[in-house]
């Protein structure tokens, strides 16, 4: 492209006149916007670039932000909405504060979170790593991964999660909850995922956690808890509806993680408009009525369940599960097979 073209082509957004939002999706991150160059029709899409990674620009970003607010917090975890530029827009000089206040809630365009003080686990978690899909059989699990769960939780990693069950930690960041203690069966909250910015309905995600602690994970589901399921995805249904009336119980979609990141039974109920990414993938996310649907079918009395069925999913390479169980067993494998090849008699 000559310079002239480019110099022209660039010219024209600047004469972008707006008329009217069309669409947002990719949760809010890429808008279509309606208006007009030069009495024209025109459409601009706004999508966000990544991050540029230079290390001047990433040791200045946390210094540089116009404005920070804090949405909620528990224990070493921290969430925040933030304004990375200025936005230059009518104000009243009869009402400034109100004016400063809508423009932090109009304006933010960065979701902050902050681990503090942060572990080696987290750094690991959150750094660039491999990723691999493993098969676990019901040995594995039995064997292997069950233990790494128990020492999880003796280790204290779910005290958190029951200060917040328990009303004693994040009480203002709980969207709606059941009395505590009166009905331990079926008792729960409802938490905004870490990763939701609190005000975009087409982005909703939830966590749904249950008062029972006997259920871990998806693994411990068994026949005899098909009711107790059923009645639970009703009340989470309802109290989401309830909560956010804009929204229709079909337009809602409920899942688990297998892996989770703790082991404490919790529900993720996101909108069906946010776009699928790791969390929603293949590998991970497994449909609540899937589950519900598979135990019904299951065959055996009510104690057969989940622990008896193979699940594949993904594990990064510098997850616990990844170096002290999978890659073990991987390697001894491999071990296995090169030793039968070589006691195998030559044909």
């Amino acid at each position: 492209m000559s310079d002239d073209a480019k110099a022209s082509a660039e010219a024209l957004v600047p004469r972008f006149q707006f008329e009217r939002l069309l669409n947002q999706d990719q949760a809010g991150r890429r808008s279509s916007l309606l208006g007009s160059i030069d009495s024209k029709p025109a459409l601009l899409i706004l999508e966000r670039a990544p991050f540029p990674s230079s290390s001047d620009y990433l040791s200045a970003a946390p210094n540089s932000l116009r404005t920070i607010n804090n949405l909620g917090a528990n224990d070493i975890y921290h969430w925040y909405l933030a304004s990375s530029g200025t936005i230059d827009r009518p104000s009243s000089n009869n009402n400034a504060d109100a004016s400063v206040t809508t423009a932090v809630d109009d304006f933010a365009d960065l979701k902050i979170n902050l681990i503090y003080p942060c572990t080696e686990k987290h750094i690991k978690k959150y750094s660039k790593q491999g990723v691999r899909f493993v098969t676990e059989t019901p040995a594995i699990y039995r064997d292997h991964v069950r233990p790494y769960m128990q020492a999880q939780r003796e280790a204290g990693r779910l005290n958190w999660a029951y200060n917040i069950i328990e009303g004693r930690k994040e009480v203002e960041d709980v969207i709606y909850r059941t009395p505590y203690g009166q009905d331990p069966e079926e008792g729960f909250l409802l938490l905004p995922d870490l990763n939701w910015d609190r005000k975009t309905v087409d982005a909703l995600h939830l966590l749904g956690l249950v008062e029972r602690r006997d259920l871990w994970s998806l693994r411990d589901l068994r026949k005899k808890h098909v009711v107790w399921l059923r009645h639970m995805k009703t009340k989470f249904l309802e109290a989401t509806t309830s909560v956010f009336p804009e929204i229709d119980q079909d337009q809602l979609k409920l899942y688990v993680h297998y892996q989770p990141t703790y082991h404490h039974l919790h529900i993720h109920i996101v909108h069906v408009a946010l776009e699928a990414g790791a969390t929603q993938a293949t590998g991970k996310a497994i449909g609540l009525e899937t589950i519900i649907e598979q135990l019904e079918l299951m065959q055996g009395d009510d104690e057969a369940g989940m622990d008896a069925v193979t699940l594949c999913y993904t594990l990064g390479e510098a997850s616990d599960l990844w170096a002290d169980v999978f890659e073990p067993l991987k390697e001894k494998q491999k071990k296995e097979i090169k030793k039968n090849d070589t006691a195998s008699p030559q044909q």
